[in-house]
């Protein structure tokens, strides 16, 4: 039983991995393996009745992770609609190449913290569109704010959805997790920025504007008002969680649903085409589903695996031929390049318990790190990355040519920051 289960992840993995070449996508492979997993479980275990209860506890669990992500990607469509994000790009001027490069990444650092990896990607792509027109010119950028997004998200619980889960199990706590991998989450990003400074000359060139654009039927106020709203509702998060103990989806909800009648307020004497398009409801026919999908059929594939006993196995035998987690977590981060690294956290968190590592050891926070910015390596590593290669068809190799070396040096040089800071002053 567990060797089929074993081969049907193993499978459903290479087909992730090979989504573009076999032209299948990915969250319909997740969703397959998934369901498939728990089928082969269920059948040919001895126990029914303990085996729908374990599904159902991991789904009671799971579902915070994916309501959590439908609640913060709805309110970033909402403030896109409202053209919020022009409170951002209206105020970048420079033309200098270096200058530029700074600016972009500094703001996708921290963007990335606030909002997410992914949505925060979509976001500066959009942007370097509008502020770069060479093709070449604007990859290195995009190259560069896949590495700033990665590296913002991993020091904040709601920046990347690996940290999120490893926040939402308890296995980390938010003030904890944005003490300890500030430093070298900037470390991750500013090596590889000094370094691509040095070769970058001269300034860029900007599209031409295009006169026949249609307006936005939102004034300065509303576009203000939802933006600083939509961004202080994310923010309000972790403070929710704290104040009430409540998951952390509870907080977004609940942020959502105040937007949500702010904005019918603020919009009830438009036309309704108007209207329409500035409602939550259009931005929740906006967010991407298939995304939270895969995360649904990725997560319940782990989970079979979880409850199968397999993976405390594993965690086992790595501790036991390997055992120093300064080799094993950076391995992590390296294969989360390869193969997504919400299934490889998900993997990480069935395999060691909090019993024997609490919230806030040292393995769960340099997982976070580990994890949020190894995917940075390759394009198809990170979710960031494939948004990016999605919308501006970044080719693979170049990718591997221009900026994989980069993403590397900056990754070991912020695990041994982090590596150090723990080993001198035991923070």
């Amino acid at each position: 039983m567990i060797t089929i289960m074993v081969v049907i992840f193993v499978l459903g993995y290479i087909a992730i991995a090979f989504e573009h070449p076999i032209n299948i996508n990915k969250s319909a492979t997740a969703l397959l393996t998934g369901v498939l997993c728990w089928t082969v479980y269920i059948l040919m275990g001895s126990d029914s009745h303990l085996i729908n209860e374990q599904l159902t506890e991991h789904i009671g669990e799971l579902s915070g992770i994916l309501f959590f992500l439908m609640g913060a990607m709805t309110l970033v469509e909402l403030i896109d609609a409202h053209d919020g994000f022009d409170v951002i790009t209206s105020r970048i001027t420079t033309n200098n190449k270096r200058k530029l490069l700074w600016i972009i990444c500094i703001i996708t650092f921290f963007l990335s913290s606030v909002l997410d990896n992914l949505t925060t990607a979509i976001v500066m792509v959009s942007l370097l569109r509008k502020l770069i027109d060479d093709k070449e010119d604007r990859l290195l950028f995009i190259g560069m704010v896949v590495i700033a997004a990665n590296a913002g998200g991993a020091w904040s619980p709601i920046g990347d959805v690996t940290t999120t889960m490893l926040w939402i199990g308890g296995q980390i706590t938010a003030q904890n997790i944005m003490l300890k991998l500030f430093i070298p989450s900037v470390l991750c990003l500013i090596v590889p920025l000094v370094i691509l400074s040095f070769k970058l000359k001269g300034s860029v060139t900007r599209p031409e504007i295009k006169e026949n654009a249609s307006p936005n039927p939102t004034t300065s106020f509303e576009r203000n008002a939802v933006f600083f709203l939509g961004i202080g509702a994310l923010v309000f998060v972790p403070v929710f969680k704290t104040i009430t103990h409540l998951p952390p989806f509870m907080g977004v909800l609940f942020g959502l649903g105040v937007l949500w009648v702010i904005t019918e307020i603020i919009h009830s004497k438009k036309d309704d085409e108007d209207k329409d398009s500035l409602s939550v409801l259009h931005a929740l026919r906006k967010i991407d589903m298939s995304s939270i999908l895969f995360f649904l059929g990725i997560l319940i594939a782990i989970s079979s695996l979880q409850s199968t006993g397999v993976l405390a196995s594993l965690a086992n035998y790595m501790n036991e031929s390997i055992g120093n987690l300064n080799i094993i977590v950076p391995a992590i981060g390296l294969l989360s390049a390869i193969i997504d690294n919400v299934p490889l956290v998900a993997a990480s968190m069935g395999m060691y318990d909090l019993t024997t590592y609490p919230a806030d050891s040292y393995i769960w926070e340099f997982l976070a790190y580990c994890a949020g910015t190894g995917g940075s390596i390759l394009i198809i590593g990170s979710a960031a990355g494939v948004a990016a290669m999605g919308m501006e068809k970044i080719d693979f190799i170049w990718y591997l040519k221009k900026i994989a070396w980069l993403a590397l040096i900056g990754y070991f040089a912020g695990a041994f920051a982090y590596m150090g800071i723990e080993y001198f002053f035991h923070l």
